[in-house]
């Protein structure tokens, strides 16, 4: 059914909201999960994948793997964007899921180069640049849809179980690795125990399959028969989810998604999943002690991302944004130049800490920020497609940069990267967006603040 939130009570509207946010986030985070599960556990398998002579390299080539998932992040944004503009969100998130479940289950049963040579280091590939497809489409399509079913004044606290689910996937990533450096040994982590987190992956993607069947639709009818009729009715400038359509009429809106989102992205990659690497090869803390640390850091991370959300239904979503970009282009360098050199874990787990309370203020808003420049016909092509390319070219890159430049001895080059993208996303947040203004989200669903702003992009 499609939501229509004026026949409902506030109460019902709620109801509504929650269940329909926890099935469109159980498969952000799987998504995610199996993303983060093949850089925790990079480590134990880069060697059977890719240079088994060099484990340096090795790693180097898993994390230029991981890298080139991003390349995908585009195709599948617009795909799935355009695919969820005209057919539905329902669809769109359920063929996403199914496709991550195959990537998968690919890796799960993939033999090593000892045994098919380089078509093992080519499968590889090919099941990432699935994920990175399918990944690409759940972010802009999750992003919409949790900010479509929302309650209007709480579509802050709703909206940010986006990167509650991401950095869940994440979550129960280092969980998983933490449980299996306990339960088997080095070896055993190497010849075989690596591939039980993509096992588990693929199940759940079909227990999450199961549930998006019953999600309820947000786009209305009229835009769905819009985008069924022919060329020769409709013309093409106006079609739902064309790219013709969002680069003539809403083009700054995406441009300010790209640019908003730099900053932020090139900061959660450094925090989340480099700084597992950094803390190895730099700070030289054990892998089982940095498993635990990033764990941690993370679950209280997670755990943050509603207050933030629900704060910015209080106070606006731009003040959270420049609180971010100031702090995080004053704290950057500080805190991995400190971390550095960093022995003792629980300093270890503070510095990270406090590099993501920072980036907190972006990751809970982050979302429904994009979401909120859109109208319903290219919503998730333009939150999807905009985020995807940032994170292709910034975001995604900073583990095989930092890698990189490590192995080279110029570390601080990389905090001076990630400091550069957030202050060019603070220029966005200061001067192209306003605070508690009137969006197109207000104008379909209902009327987030009472004070209402004129939009910088009018």
């Amino acid at each position: 059914m499609t939501i229509t939130h004026e026949a409902m009570s506030g109460a019902a509207q709620t109801r509504r909201a929650i269940a329909n946010t926890l099935k469109g986030s159980a498969g952000n985070l799987i998504e995610w999960y199996d993303l983060y599960v093949y850089a925790a556990f990079s480590a134990y398998f880069a060697s059977y994948f890719f240079n088994a002579k060099d484990p340096v390299q090795a790693q180097i080539d898993a994390y230029l793997t991981f890298a080139l998932t991003f390349l995908m992040r585009p195709v599948g944004s617009w795909f799935f964007g355009r695919f969820a503009d005209r057919r539905g969100r329902r669809a769109a998130l359920t063929l996403s899921v199914s496709l991550m479940g195959v990537g998968s289950l690919l890796v799960a049963v993939l033999p090593g180069m000892a045994q098919i040579g380089v078509w093992s280091t080519i499968l590889m590939y090919f099941s990432r640049l699935l994920q990175g497809f399918s990944v690409g489409g759940e972010y802009g399509t999750s992003a919409t849809y949790m900010s479509e079913v929302a309650t209007a004044k709480r579509r802050g606290f709703f909206s940010s179980f986006q990167y509650v689910t991401l950095v869940g996937g994440q979550v129960l990533a280092l969980l998983s690795l933490v449980v299996l450096q306990g339960l088997l040994g080095e070896g055993e982590l190497k010849a075989w125990g690596w591939r039980i987190p993509f096992v588990i992956g693929a199940i759940a993607s079909l227990i999450v399959l199961w549930l998006r069947r019953t999600m309820d639709e947000t786009i209305p009818n009229e835009q769905v028969k819009a985008a069924q009729a022919r060329a020769a009715e409709t013309p093409s400038s106006t079609e739902p989810g064309s790219l013709k359509l969002l680069f003539t009429k809403h083009w700054k809106a995406f441009l300010v998604v790209v640019f908003l989102t730099m900053g932020g992205t090139c900061a959660f990659y450094l925090y989340t999943t480099y700084i597992l690497s950094f803390m190895n090869s730099v700070s030289k803390i054990p892998k089982t002690q940095t498993s635990v640390i990033n764990f941690w850091a993370l679950f209280v991370f997670m755990l943050l991302q509603p207050v933030f959300g629900l704060l910015s239904d209080k106070i606006g979503r731009r003040p959270q944004l420049i609180a971010f970009g100031v702090l995080g282009a004053i704290f950057t360098w500080p805190i991995m130049s400190t971390l550095a050199g960093v022995k003792d874990p629980v300093m270890a787990f503070l510095l990270m800490l406090a590099g993501l309370v920072i980036v907190v203020n972006y990751t809970s808003i982050s979302a429904l920020v994009k979401a909120e420049l859109f109208p319903s016909s290219v919503r998730a092509l333009g939150v999807g497609l905009g985020y995807a390319v940032a994170n292709s070219l910034f975001g995604g890159t900073v583990p095989f940069i930092g890698e990189w430049l490590s192995s080279s001895g110029h570390n601080e080059w990389l905090f001076t990267y990630v400091t550069i993208t957030i202050v060019i996303s603070l220029v966005v947040y200061v001067f192209f967006l306003g605070n508690k203004k009137q969006t197109p989200l207000d104008d379909e669903f209902g009327e987030a603040f009472s004070t209402r702003a004129t939009s910088r992009l009018d």
